[in-house]
């Protein structure tokens, strides 16, 4: 019989936030029993930010550099291959509860009017819908009109607001029900995507748990340096990514952050629990990942944004029932949101797609040694999205939008980034892993820049590399052929 697959995002979960992790201040009873089930994955990093770059990466296995999503709204490909394919394939009917926000490629729409075209929030194609959480969250907001709650407010309103609201009605909530209903209406094995908002802000968690963390006691995040890259200059005066300067206002947030993960948590427990109720606890790949993290006042800034660690450092379980003999374990080495796909696809028993980037955790879900690993973590950052708008004006002779980047590597001694423009900054995290501390020793430094470029031409594009046109085709076939004939 196959197995049962469920793949749960929390949005913008930092890694560190764990209670198993060592936090001694955010509880997660649930995530904690998960990864005594499983395998934790200690050092797991998200391959871009914001949400839909980050989720790309996550849904098809690539590098930005290879999918190019760069932004909330960048179209996705549509002759990329992505998970909810995959699971296709594999026999499933995968099923969305949530978001994705995967925009449409322009290419296949109908035209400017497209309904497709007038927001970046689109479901990856392959999914079935059953909870669509997109734009106005309408599902949601019905529910809380026939509880006789006011739903005129906008959507961020509504959800800055879950504070003042019992947790029964919040959207975690509201997820996680939708979710349980189906799993108990299921007959054969299922594929099920679990998209969770928070806990993503607005910083309000809701009901009793807006409440549980006493803000003198969330601690304080890392300050900023004294000198900064200009990057980081520009970064501190942008409303959306500076973060509070009063104290009580940054403990506020951090409060309410803790206090959605805590909530967030407890609503993964009722899906556990219902899992075990039904039986269907022992055959249920559970793979619980984020698309990027949270800032929270680090150096200065909130949100995702830029090259820092707090930023790209995410939560990474992976629980198999088939393999008890490795639960409980921590996997330290570095693991990227790009191996969670080719690790799905080989729970699922298919073929790897030649697109993926990443490489599949089975050794670690099963208990051997791979016999290759990477020895650093990659992401990426783009926002040229900015300058978007006015490009038409300069293009194609000026190029200043594919100068609006940056790449890091961050290995177990150093952080590099490299930035569009030629500039780079590497720091030295065994003097300081608060990635305050730049090395200007010249071999490091042109050590870590030649690293960065073997990575980008190992991951250049190989769909067809692989191949050659002889004898009728020999090598890497790639997926999918479908033979023509002649008419």
């Amino acid at each position: 019989m196959a197995m049962n697959v469920l793949l749960i995002t929390l949005d913008q979960f930092r890694g560190d936030c764990l209670s198993i992790a060592g936090h001694a201040v955010v509880k997660t009873p649930n995530l904690d029993r998960l990864c005594e089930r499983g395998v934790r994955l200690s050092r797991h990093y998200s391959q871009a930010s914001p949400c839909a770059p980050g989720r790309a990466s996550l849904y098809t296995g690539m590098y930005q550099m290879n999918h190019r999503v760069v932004a909330n709204g960048t179209p996705l490909d549509e002759g990329f291959d992505n998970i909810a394919l995959a699971a296709r394939r594999a026999g499933y009917k995968p099923t969305l509860f949530g978001y994705t926000d995967q925009s449409i490629d322009p290419r296949v729409t109908t035209g400017a009017d497209d309904p497709r075209l007038q927001t970046y929030e689109g479901i990856l194609p392959g999914f079935d819908c059953a909870l669509d959480l997109t734009r106005q969250m309408t599902p949601w907001r019905e529910l809380l009109a026939e509880k006789g709650y006011n739903t005129s407010p906008g959507i961020l309103e509504l959800l800055a607001t879950e504070n003042e609201r019992p947790v029964e009605v919040s959207v975690s909530n509201f997820l996680a029900n939708n979710l349980i209903d189906w799993i108990s209406s299921q007959d054969s094995s299922w594929f099920a995507h679990a998209s969770f908002l928070r806990p993503h802000p607005p910083y309000s968690a809701a009901g009793e748990y807006s409440t549980m963390y006493d803000p003198a006691s969330v601690g304080e995040p890392i300050q900023r340096a004294e000198e900064v890259h200009p990057f980081h200059e520009v970064m501190l005066m942008l409303d959306g990514t500076k973060a509070p300067t009063e104290p009580e206002q940054m403990a506020h947030m951090r409060a309410q952050y803790f206090g959605m993960i805590s909530e967030v948590d407890y609503q993964l427990g009722r899906i556990f629990d219902a899992l075990v109720e039904s039986g269907e606890w022992d055959n249920t790949v559970i793979v619980v990942t984020a698309d990027h993290a949270e800032m929270l006042g680090d150096h200065g800034l909130r949100e995702k944004v830029g090259y820092w660690e707090t930023s790209q450092h995410i939560i990474g379980v992976v629980a198999d029932p088939r393999h008890s003999s490795v639960h409980g374990t921590v996997v330290e080495k570095f693991t990227e949101n790009i191996d969670i796909m080719p690790t799905l696809c080989e729970v699922m028993e298919i073929a790897i797609p030649a697109q993926c980037d990443g490489l599949p955790l089975t050794h670690f879900i099963n208990g051997t040694e791979p016999p290759w690993w990477r020895d650093a973590a990659h992401w990426e950052y783009d926002w040229r999205f900015a300058l978007i708008p006015a490009d038409r004006y300069v293009w194609p002779w000026r190029r200043r939008l594919e100068q609006l980047n940056l790449a890091v590597r961050r290995s177990d001694t150093h952080a590099y980034v490299q930035f569009g423009d030629g500039d780079f900054l590497c720091f030295d995290l065994v003097a300081d892993n608060t990635w305050r501390t730049l090395t200007t020793d010249a071999e490091v430094i042109s050590e870590n820049a030649r690293a960065m470029l073997t990575w980008r031409m190992e991951h250049a594009n190989r769909d067809l590399t692989g191949f050659l046109v002889e004898g009728g085709g020999v090598g890497r076939w790639p997926e999918n052929v479908e033979w023509r004939t002649e008419s």
